[in-house]
């Protein structure tokens, strides 16, 4: 055998060790939404959970897939930017559609211009705000958070999750919120009633109180401060000038706000800043340290 051909073998084969180190460095789990509390019966497409078992933990970053989104579906570099950064990551599965854009929408909207304010109050919180949609409170995005939360406590106990429960609730202060499309929206949301570690949000909805007139939720006081708020779109994205309009109602601060412009199909454009890698160092920025002290 060549010397140049042997040293070829030798370096894939250490490339390949290197890549079983760092899998085994990570735990991936997936569990049902029912499996955490049997009243739930929609929507049980698996939870997805990551984190590194020998690094003490660190932050966790709840993530809410968009409308039609599947807890594991084609994030995983960011996933695991996260990771690389200390956080821990949950990505939940949750009811998702039909999506506030669609629901808030012409007659629905003409009647009620709280609308979209009702819509995610009963997706996030379970609250009986909106008949437009059959949520059941079981379903609600904070109840499939905390009994995933308590599920793992129980049942991953090597794993710490204790660390992320304080009362029976999520820690939010060790806590960020993070989502895509109506995710982003849902994240948005939960950081305007709940102090969290950092909210990022990623093309996050844009609900309308009227045509042409966005939601009047976005205006409200937020009780995570706004130098914990990021958020990014894609300048060719259908809906960018209105998403834009919703970042400024929020008072994200403009250093925060990141408009992507890499060379993308417009109907590729809504996804592509959560899911091409080329942003990652846009990333990093985003979620800033998943430690703790």
């Amino acid at each position: 055998m060549k010397t140049n051909q042997l040293h070829f073998i030798l370096i894939f084969i250490g490339s390949l060790l290197m890549l079983s180190i760092n899998a085994a460095e990570i735990t991936v789990l997936k569990i049902k939404p029912s499996k955490t509390d049997a009243s739930i019966k929609q929507f049980d497409t698996p939870h997805l959970i990551m984190y590194n078992p020998e690094a003490n933990p660190g932050k966790l970053l709840l993530f809410l897939p968009g409308t039609n989104g599947k807890a594991d579906n084609g994030l995983a570099n960011f996933f695991k930017t996260a990771l690389e950064v200390g956080y821990r990551v949950i990505s939940l599965c949750y009811i998702d559609t039909p999506s506030v854009s669609v629901t808030c929408n012409g007659d629905n909207l003409a009647e009620d211009m709280q609308c979209a304010e009702a819509f995610r109050e009963k997706r996030i919180f379970g609250k009986n705000t909106s008949s437009l949609i059959p949520d059941e409170p079981q379903d609600a995005i904070m109840n499939r958070f905390i009994k995933l939360l308590l599920y793992l406590a129980k049942h991953d106990r090597s794993g710490k999750w204790d660390n992320y429960i304080e009362n029976g609730q999520p820690k939010w202060s060790i806590i960020s919120v993070c989502g895509q499309s109506q995710g982003g929206g849902m994240a948005a949301y939960i950081a305007k009633k709940i102090s969290v570690a950092r909210v990022i949000d990623f093309s996050g909805g844009w609900d309308h109180r009227a045509k042409r007139k966005i939601a009047n939720w976005y205006f409200s006081p937020s009780v995570t401060p706004m130098q914990n708020w990021f958020a990014a779109y894609n300048v060719n994205e259908p809906n960018a000038k209105t998403i834009l309009e919703t970042y400024n109602a929020l008072s994200i601060p403009e250093e925060n706000i990141y408009p992507l412009n890499l060379g993308v199909d417009r109907d590729k454009a809504h996804v592509d800043g959560i899911r091409n890698p080329s942003y990652k160092k846009i990333w990093i920025e985003m979620l800033g340290s998943g430690r703790t002290l």
